[in-house]
């Protein structure tokens, strides 16, 4: 039987996933135009490096490597922003695009925090 924890647990991992996951799937919503086709391969290598940036610093040789990562995982997600800000969505999913950019803007302000706790 396996004993589980009564506090919540916030996973970042998951969390960041997700965020991949749904980033993608509003990517593959884009009109196919030159742009938004090339936007939607940034965003899609972007999101899904904020991952896997962030399962490297939990493996992290050190301090140094740790924090190094949660910033390029602060980077990514930053850079995420800037194309889905570039993507020109249809009507129906500009909310979709606007659940995204808080959620990027959420996981910077993580990212900050976990560095700032990291000194």
């Amino acid at each position: 039987m396996e004993i589980q924890n009564s506090k919540p647990r916030f996973d970042i991992e998951e969390r960041t996933f997700q965020f991949a996951k749904r980033t993608r799937d509003y990517m593959k919503t884009l009109s196919r135009s030159i742009s938004n086709i090339e936007y939607s391969k940034q965003g899609i290598r972007s999101s899904g490096s904020v991952g896997a940036n962030y399962i490297e610093a939990n493996e992290s040789l050190g301090k140094k490597d740790f924090k190094m990562r949660i910033r390029i995982c602060r980077k990514e997600s930053k850079e995420t922003i800037y194309w889905l800000r570039l993507s020109e969505p249809s009507e129906q999913y500009e909310k979709e695009r606007e659940f995204l950019l808080n959620d990027a803007m959420e996981l910077i302000k993580i990212f900050g925090t976990i560095l700032k706790n990291s000194e």
